[in-house]
């Protein structure tokens, strides 16, 4: 039979798939299902084993991504338009590889510091790891999308079970309310956000960020305010997961009612999914309308680290939960630091946006470094006393002491913690290259607010105690916080004796 005259010309909608290029997302994903299915046959005297089979999981899915280094491999492909170009929806690039290594590390120093956690609170295991491992498949998912479909479609998947994650304390009434504040105020972000979403898509008639970004070049003038207000809108879901202010407002209360390992998953996996979205939306799909998302990024930046630093400021750790509400607040204020490179892009869009992007990932792989051994060494005291007992630490257990002394100071940028002074300087040369002197100079005045209560947290370690501890009480460190504090410990002194290597490092991921 002779074929139809068009068909040889029509698109070919059958995409490939890259098995080798989508692995750590799918390792992460098949590990939820195997620990689902597990909990059904285990008995409860061996939930434990889930715990160690989520650990494996995401360490295997950490190793997927080594295969992929210099690969640069794309998938889910097809011809769009007339002239047959072709667009994917996802791509191993350097930039996803280290955003994912950042991502799946993060999550799994979470769950190693998850897995006391889970017994000790009675959490239900199977339901706990097959929320957590969810969540860092859909993380692993979003920096390598390249479609706003996929985009939207990864941040949920990372959320959802977020949101469950941190109601898991049954019978806990604080616990509840912070999951429904935060999936309330989520549900209107994401709303938000497919608002904009779908103004873009009417501007341009694509969702691909690389055919969006070139159609917004030559959009018609009858559609610009629309195509604006789609950009501006598109960035308010990244934002709320980002907590940049006012979309902060759910961070105290989800820290202090989730239980801690997963307060310090939200403060590092959050962040990362955050940024990387607002990189991608900004950087691949809208560089045409910078003007508008650069100004609105920069007013983010200042806002978001004046408002988590001056509420940090007026926590106290010794105070009861007050450690973990000043981590929550910090949190909200490093969010800002993270953003101001992202803001410096605007005015750097091409071949100096590159180096721009590179800041915010140098600072967030020294972030998140240092913020999780913070939360390791809270874990710790809270499991050895409670969540106050900071007051003359250093004499009870030193070496928690110094750990969490030196994490303190790298998130200050003090020495001996040189990694947080270096990261810090790259973020503010990247606002000083931009001629954004004004952001500089607020940045300046949040780090000299920081100093403040990071110090006087530090200072109460080493006073005396008002309560010591009695004689003959020595709680086990164990072994899951043993190796996260070493694992943490260990990077943030090798990234303080050599910070060079976090910009090199970071400056390979070219979008």
């Amino acid at each position: 039979m002779t074929p139809l005259a068009g068909a040889a010309s029509a698109p070919n909608l059958v995409q490939s798939v890259d098995w080798l290029a989508i692995a750590p997302p799918t390792v992460a994903a098949l590990a939820a299902v195997a620990v689902l299915v597990a909990d059904l046959f285990l008995p409860e005297t061996r939930k434990h084993l889930l715990g160690a089979l989520a650990v494996s999981g995401l360490a295997a899915a950490g190793l997927a991504i080594i295969p992929l280094v210099g690969a640069d491999l794309t998938t889910f492909c097809r011809a769009t338009g007339s002239a047959g170009v072709t667009a994917c929806s996802y791509a191993a690039d350097p930039f996803t590889l280290v955003v994912q290594f950042l991502m799946l590390g993060g999550a799994l120093l979470a769950a190693i510091l998850s897995v006391p956690a889970v017994r000790d609170e009675r959490l239900p295991a199977g339901e706990y790891w097959f929320l957590l491992l969810s969540s860092a498949a859909g993380a692993a998912l979003l920096p390598a999308s390249r479609d706003l479909a996929t985009l939207v479609i990864a941040l949920e998947v990372a959320s959802l079970p977020a949101f469950a994650l941190v109601g898991l304390r049954r019978g806990d009434r604080r616990s509840s309310e912070a999951a429904l504040t935060f999936f309330l105020s989520s549900v209107v972000a994401t709303a938000v956000m497919l608002l904009g979403v779908s103004f873009v898509y009417a501007a341009t008639g694509s969702l691909h960020l690389t055919v969006v970004a070139e159609q917004l070049t030559s959009v018609d003038p009858r559609l610009d305010t629309l195509a604006a207000a789609g950009v501006a809108l598109t960035l308010v879901g990244f934002a709320f997961k980002t907590a940049a202010a006012p979309f902060h407002f759910w961070v105290p209360d989800a820290y202090v009612g989730a239980p801690l390992p997963v307060a310090a998953y939200l403060s590092v996996i959050g962040k990362v999914v955050g940024f990387s979205g607002i990189a991608l939306v900004t950087l691949v799909a809208f560089p045409a309308y910078a003007d508008v998302w650069g100004p609105a990024l920069a007013v983010l930046a200042a806002l978001t680290m004046t408002v988590g630093n001056l509420g940090a400021l007026r926590q106290r750790a010794d105070r009861p939960l007050g450690a973990v509400r000043l981590l929550a607040w910090s949190s909200v204020g490093q969010a800002g630091y993270l953003l101001v490179p992202l803001a410096a892009a605007a005015e750097e869009t091409g071949a100096g946006a590159p180096g721009a992007l590179g800041s915010t990932l140098a600072y967030a792989l020294m972030y998140a470094v240092v913020n999780l051994g913070a939360f390791a060494v809270v874990a710790y005291v809270g499991r050895v006393g409670s969540l106050q007992d900071y007051r003359g630490l250093y004499a009870r257990k030193p070496l928690a002491a110094l750990a969490l002394g030196f994490f303190l100071l790298c998130l200050a940028g003090l020495p001996p913690g040189v990694i947080g002074l270096f990261a810090k300087v790259v973020v503010f040369r990247a606002a000083v290259g931009a001629d954004l002197g004004w952001l500089a100079v607020v940045m300046a005045v949040n780090v000299v607010i920081a100093l403040y209560y990071y110090l006087r947290w530090t200072a109460i370690l080493f006073r005396p105690s008002e309560s010591p501890t009695p004689a003959g009480t020595r709680p086990r460190l164990g072994v899951p916080l043993a190796t996260a504090l070493a694992l943490t410990g260990l990077a943030g002194v090798t990234l303080s004796g050599a910070p060079q290597l976090v910009l090199r490092f970071a400056t390979t991921t070219l979008l």
